[in-house]
């Protein structure tokens, strides 16, 4: 009930707590409840199933589950014939998935899911998509399309196929997506089976027919049901889930360290500021233990009320976040918000947790108050920094600069992640030393106003010199403000000029045929252009004595393989591997592998060369004709022709670039994703800590009312005193913006010395001054206007 009355006779003073755990936890539930709504959603072409029968399951090299391996003809067969048998099965359907895209108008008809858009007929009873018009396919040459195509049924229609474009006839409409041709025909585009789609009978029992086909599989693969039937998601959608759960990962990370850095903060401030009340109650007899426990149980009614909040914010915000991913398009089709309850629970946890974390260091200080306080000044204990700050300032300052260090020498998918947790480190190291740092800079930029007998640099200048402590406590939330500022916009301009510099770099006077309008090269493509580099992408499964010992169904690993036309790398039998990938696989020059490709085969091959790692070579190479004899359906990356050879977009859905205008094109597919989640990072940083910004500014001022009335008693006109508080907020913020900009330099420095190496281009270190300049002038007015805005009507009130 104290703890209640406390928080109700003080709730000014634990406004400023409360606002910053509400934006926290706001935060942290909207991109909760958007990742839990971007989970993998049964497809609708998978509506009309009643399970899914799927091969075993590969792993990757770290022995995470990854891609499943293909069953061969002679696998599959006996499978689909025992699955048909199935009680309940009316049908069970080989279900197959290859490039098809039309081209109209001499283009490709723009269709993102292009790569997985071909399929055999009978697929289309798994939605169950209807025949609208004429009859199925039978012969090689005939189609059955998307009525919304507009091809009307015996007309002829250009399709583009792995293998180029080929004239098929329509022979018939249906009512969804896709294009069907003849399972003969579908069979050759992929041969290897991936899944068995069961169709029920009208009114069969699903769990029996799950039971009954997982009787049939044994230990050949694995029966999916009801939503594990969204296991095969296409892969364009697939990657834009991957972007978004990245997207909104990165923000709940730095909400939640903001929330942690400025709740922490402020709870510090608000505490210390109470040294009177605290040294009076142990006057009258409160323990130690009694005061801890007072703090620590205000703390968590500020958390548990800007929790309950917070998370009716969030919930109320997450509409909008949803809509700025779909203007990114980072979001499955037709994403919908669901609310459950556990994105809920566990933003509450974290904002009662933080509140609570907070007040624990604030709590331990305040249980050391002498009754004697109750006499002194609540600023008396404010000066200078104790044994404990000192040694966590420096130990974490140590910490930082070595995960500094490290960033230059990090791979590079790692480095932007290195900067990040550096900069967060130097951050909190900034705020423990802001103590050092606040009364010099206050002597520093004071000392030329000195000499011209006005009181207010006086006043100012002894303020931050006496108080250390409670200006260090201001001076956390700019820090954090400008530091992510510089950090974020700086991290997108040094990118922005390292990469396609280093990629012209590497293919300088070379001619790159890339994909335009497709998602790949088809072999029509690459025999328009003869020469140069055409790697033909697959997975493939190595069985391996590892992979045996991981313990994994499959008892194989899956890796990116890539077929070579380069002379020297272009030999049937062998494989050429990169170290790490040979380290991985636990292979050695001169030994024989089996690997199974995607038609279900498996190939002996002999390791013929282990190299040193290369991207621009592969690190799993095969000849090109291996990978298209047992994979038909893959698509060819770009193709990159050599000075001398001339190239040749004769082919429709292809372009031209030369090395520069290749490398930023390269770099501008992913540029305009990496600026957006900067621009929302920066937002979400630069805002938050603004908003913390204006509440310890705030609680300051409102805090300082009794000196205020003692100068205004002294002579001190309002107008002095409002000039004295911005004088003091101004050098606060430029203290705070400069010790940001400080900290984020070294990580920036190592990301660029890192990119440098990389890249083999001279990168320099890159800001973006007017993201800068916008974050630190949008920290000063809002700090300058709290700060006159509630020492204004501290003064109306004692003047009345």
């Amino acid at each position: 009930m104290l703890i209640l009355a406390n928080v109700r006779e003080r709730w000014s003073g634990f406004l400023g707590a409360f606002v910053a755990v509400l934006v926290g936890v706001a935060l942290i539930t909207t991109t909760l409840v958007i990742y839990d709504s971007a989970k993998a959603k049964v497809q609708p072409r998978y509506e009309g199933t009643a399970a899914l029968a799927l091969p075993q399951q590969a792993v990757d090299v770290s022995g995470s589950a990854e891609d499943r391996m293909p069953w061969g003809k002679s696998e599959a067969e006996p499978l689909v014939s025992g699955l048909k048998k199935v009680p309940g099965v009316a049908e069970a359907v080989v279900d197959r998935s290859f490039y098809a895209q039309a081209i109209k108008g001499g283009k490709p008809v723009t269709d993102e899911g292009a790569l997985e858009a071909g399929h055999g007929f009978s697929s289309a009873r798994m939605a169950p998509y209807k025949l609208v018009s004429g009859r199925a396919p039978a012969a090689a040459d005939e189609v059955v399309v998307d009525r919304a195509l507009g091809a009307a049924v015996g007309s002829e229609l250009t399709v583009n196929i792995t293998q180029g474009r080929k004239q098929f006839e329509v022979v018939g409409t249906v009512d969804g997506p896709g294009y069907y041709f003849s399972e003969a025909f579908a069979a050759q585009q992929q041969p290897g089976v991936r899944d068995i789609a069961l169709i029920p009978g009208k009114g069969a029992d699903t769990g029996a027919i799950v039971a009954a086909a997982k009787k049939v599989l044994g230990d050949n693969g694995s029966v999916v049901f009801g939503d594990q039937r969204s296991a095969l998601q296409p892969a364009h959608i697939e990657h834009k889930r991957f972007l978004g759960v990245q997207l909104i990962s990165a923000m709940a990370l730095l909400g939640l360290f903001t929330t942690v850095f400025v709740v922490a903060s402020m709870l510090v401030l608000s505490t210390g500021m109470r040294r009177r009340e605290i040294g009076l109650l142990r006057t009258i007899g409160a323990s130690p233990k009694q005061i801890r426990h007072m703090i620590l149980g205000e703390a968590a009614v500020v958390g548990l009320a800007g929790s309950v909040v917070g998370c009716v914010v969030g919930v109320a915000a997450s509409p909008l976040l949803l809509s700025i991913l779909e203007g990114l398009d980072v979001t499955a089709p037709d994403m919908e918000i669901t609310l459950a309850f556990w994105p809920l629970l566990v933003a509450s946890v974290i904002g009662i947790g933080v509140s609570v974390i907070g007040a624990w260091t604030a709590g331990r200080k305040a249980a050391g108050v002498a009754p004697i306080e109750a006499l002194l000044d609540s600023r008396s204990a404010n000066k200078g920094m104790g044994r404990g700050r000192w040694i966590a300032g420096l130990s974490v300052l140590g910490l930082g600069v070595l995960l500094a260090i490290s960033t230059a020498t990090s791979s590079a998918d790692n480095r932007v992640n290195r900067a990040i947790f550096a900069t967060m480190t130097l951050i909190v190291a900034a705020a423990l030393l802001a103590p050092v740092f606040v009364g010099p800079v206050g002597r520093l930029l004071t000392a030329p106003f000195q000499r011209g007998g006005r009181a207010a640099p006086v006043l100012i200048r002894a303020e931050l010199v006496a108080n250390p402590r409670r200006a260090a406590s201001l001076v956390a939330p700019v820090i954090a403000a400008v530091g992510f500022a510089v950090l974020l916009s700086g991290m997108v301009e040094t990118m922005r000029v390292a990469y396609p510099a280093g990629q012209a770099l590497k293919i300088a006077g070379q001619t790159i045929v890339t994909p335009d309008g497709t998602p790949g090269n088809t072999d029509e493509v690459v025999a328009a252009n003869p020469v140069g580099k055409a790697a033909l992408p697959t997975r493939a499964f190595v069985e391996t004595k590892k992979a045996q010992d991981s313990g994994a169904a499959g008892a194989a690993t899956v890796v990116d393989a890539l077929g070579s036309r380069d002379p020297q790398w272009d030999k049937q039998g062998e494989v050429v591997l990169g170290r790490k990938t040979a380290r991985d696989l636990g292979l050695k020059q001169g030994q024989e592998v089996a690997v199974r490709f995607a038609d279900g085969a498996t190939v002996g091959l002999t390791v013929s060369k282990v190299l040193p790692d290369d991207p621009a070579r592969g690190d799993f190479v095969v000849s090109r004709g291996l990978v298209r004899a047992h994979d038909p359906a893959a698509l060819t990356d770009d193709i990159f022709v050599p000075v001398g050879a001339k190239a040749s977009n004769a082919v429709p859905g292809v372009a031209l670039h030369d090395a520069a205008a290749f490398a930023l094109a390269d770099y501008n597919t992913d540029a305009r994703l990496t600026d957006s989640l900067a621009t929302m990072l920066i937002v979400i940083a630069v805002g938050y800590s603004v908003i913390a910004v204006a509440n310890s500014m705030a609680m300051a001022a409102h805090g300082r009312r009794r000196d205020f009335g003692v100068l205004k008693s002294a002579g001190g006109t309002v107008r002095q005193l409002l000039f004295t508080s911005a004088g003091e907020t101004v050098l606060v913020v430029v203290t705070g913006a400069a010790l940001g900009v400080l900290v984020t330099l070294p990580p920036l420095a190592g990301m660029a010395a890192g990119l440098s190496e990389a890249t083999s281009s001279d990168v320099g270190l890159h800001l973006n001054v007017g993201a800068v300049v916008i974050a630190v002038l949008g920290t000063l007015a809002t700090a300058v206007l709290t700060g006159i805005a509630v020492t204004s009507k501290t003064l109306k009130r004692r003047t009345a």
